[in-house]
């Protein structure tokens, strides 16, 4: 009896794992080949903010009781941060999900040439609560200082997900170390080219590319025609410098597990989403299928992008175009509304190839038959059956279930960044930016999320420290649902989440505040 209970345990939960996660059930060649036998470079954890002992971790692990766990002390988060979390409901035995926040300064690398200041410039000192938010001289006049979240949504295990929120922030710091005296100084721009040539460096306020026309001042073909050069100058603005730095970020991170995963068991992979707040805006930079979106006077704005196989088909399609061999003479670049079958050869069906949005039709033929790059809909659908996400970190060693084809160039690290600027607006109290990995965004729309999250403020006391932790566990808790006959329920008896569940709720009304 006890063997027939598990085996059908094991079965239930291989179901949950092929209906709700990033991989399907069964893939388990996406962990290191000796894996086993390599030390972590991290232990498991829950986010370190959360403060909790070895027996609160292993009693959050219950999957069937599924604990939500929230913020214990708001001062351990800036700005009173809110937020919560849950365990899912079988599908992984680790909560996968992991979470980063803190408050960073940047400052010049160390032997980086000095630009003068005009003006002084002054930066914000944070106290971890976000009070206190008083202006003062930077001391040393180097440093900028910045606010830092993000959430990491593991597959095939949470290796890639604790070693990126344990890493990530320290890439963004690196790379914005060479745009500090840009950052700062608004009216002297280094140039970008550090040497003594002027025709190697750039205008302060743009960056230029030089033509060279040859015998423009002389008779033709004269060879003492002296050259003529004409600048071409290309704006740059400064958040576009910043944006690059969180792409580039991303990018060395996914670059050091690929390096690293010969030393340490970093198994499978991650999805990111990380807000940076500097100098009055928020970068929010998402590879993945985790969202974020900004309530204000209660109307919804978006600010991420889901990256699936559905959203992404004409960037998967090209790149097999291009590269035929990646598909390992198993998979199909054209996409069709169903599998073909043989008997179907030299018939006409509709596809779509990556030069198109729309549908036409083709002559069926013997190569139509591979199995196509992309298949299923929805949140089933999958990169080459295996993969329901199409950017994010790690992956590095997945493959397609009993081959040796590689998945990983068809997966992007490089996140899509948008950008808020906090100071166009007056945000009141009320006014937050929800971050939630995919757990959330599975059962609760955008609308629901923000009537949610509008209504639970409004009844709470404006000056309760901990009313944005209390709204991320109403967020949860609407999100995952109660333990019925049936399995997790919400609202309408739908069903619930049976996803990990991450929320951060930050409250925007100090970035007011913020020069």
């Amino acid at each position: 009896m006890v063997l027939t209970i598990n085996n059908m345990l094991t079965r239930v939960k291989s179901a949950v794992a092929n209906f709700m996660g990033g991989i399907m059930a069964g893939s388990s060649s996406s962990d290191h080949v000796n894996g086993s036998d390599l030390p972590l470079k991290f232990p498991y954890m829950r986010p370190e903010f959360l403060g909790l002992s070895q027996d609160e971790i292993e009693c959050s692990a219950d999957h069937i009781a599924r604990p939500i766990l929230i913020l214990k002390e708001t001062k351990r988060l800036p700005w009173c941060t809110g937020y919560a979390e849950v365990i899912n409901a079988g599908k992984s035995t680790h909560n996968e999900d992991q979470a980063c926040c803190d408050v960073l300064t940047v400052k010049k690398k160390a032997g980086a040439p000095s630009t003068p200041s005009k003006n002084p410039v002054k930066r914000r000192s944070s106290l971890p609560n976000g009070e206190g938010l008083q202006l003062k001289e930077n001391s040393d006049g180097d440093g900028l200082t910045f606010h830092y979240w993000a959430l990491f949504d593991g597959h095939a295990g949470s290796g890639a997900a604790v070693v990126a929120s344990r890493l990530l922030h320290h890439h963004v710091v690196e790379q914005l170390q060479e745009l500090v005296d840009i950052l700062k100084n608004s009216t002297v721009l280094p140039p970008t080219c550090y040497g003594d040539d002027p025709e190697t460096s750039v205008n302060s306020r743009t960056l230029t590319r030089a033509v060279s026309l040859r015998g423009a001042a002389g008779a033709p073909g004269s060879p003492s025609a002296p050259q003529t050069r004409f600048f071409i100058e290309k704006k740059i603005m400064h958040e576009c410098l910043v944006i690059g730095a969180i792409e580039k970020a991303f990018q060395n991170m996914d670059s050091l597990i690929e390096k690293e995963r010969a030393m340490y068991n970093i198994s499978g992979g991650c999805t990111a989403l990380g807000v940076v707040c500097l100098l009055g805006k928020l970068y929010v930079a998402n590879a993945g299928d985790s969202r974020a979106i900004i309530i204000r006077n209660g109307e919804v704005i978006q600010m991420s992008t889901e990256f699936t196989p559905e959203t992404e088909r004409q960037r998967l399609q090209y790149l097999a175009y291009m590269q035929p061999h990646l598909l390992g003479n198993e998979f199909t670049h054209l996409e069709f509304p169903r599998r073909v079958q043989r008997k179907e050869i030299g018939k006409k069906m509709l596809y779509r190839d990556f030069n198109m949005k729309g549908w036409m039709y083709k002559t069926i033929e013997e190569e139509d038959l591979k199995f196509p790059l992309i298949y299923g809909e929805g949140k089933k659908a999958r990169v080459m059956a295996t993969i329901g996400v199409t950017r994010g970190l790690g992956d590095h060693d997945l493959k397609v279930h009993d081959s040796n084809i590689y998945i990983k160039p068809f997966l992007s690290c490089t996140p899509q960044v948008e950008v808020y600027d906090l100071l166009q607006y007056e945000h009141g109290a009320d006014d937050v930016l929800v971050l939630a990995t995919d757990g959330l965004w599975d059962v609760l729309s955008n609308e629901e999320v923000g009537e949610a999250v509008a209504n639970f403020l409004a009844n709470c006391d404006p000056d309760d420290p901990h009313r944005y932790t209390l709204a991320a566990q109403e967020l949860v808790m609407r999100a995952r649902g109660v333990l019925k006959d049936r399995g997790w329920r919400i609202s309408n008896d739908r069903l619930g989440s049976g996803d990990d569940i991450s929320v951060f709720i930050i409250p925007l009304m100090y970035g007011n505040k913020l020069s």
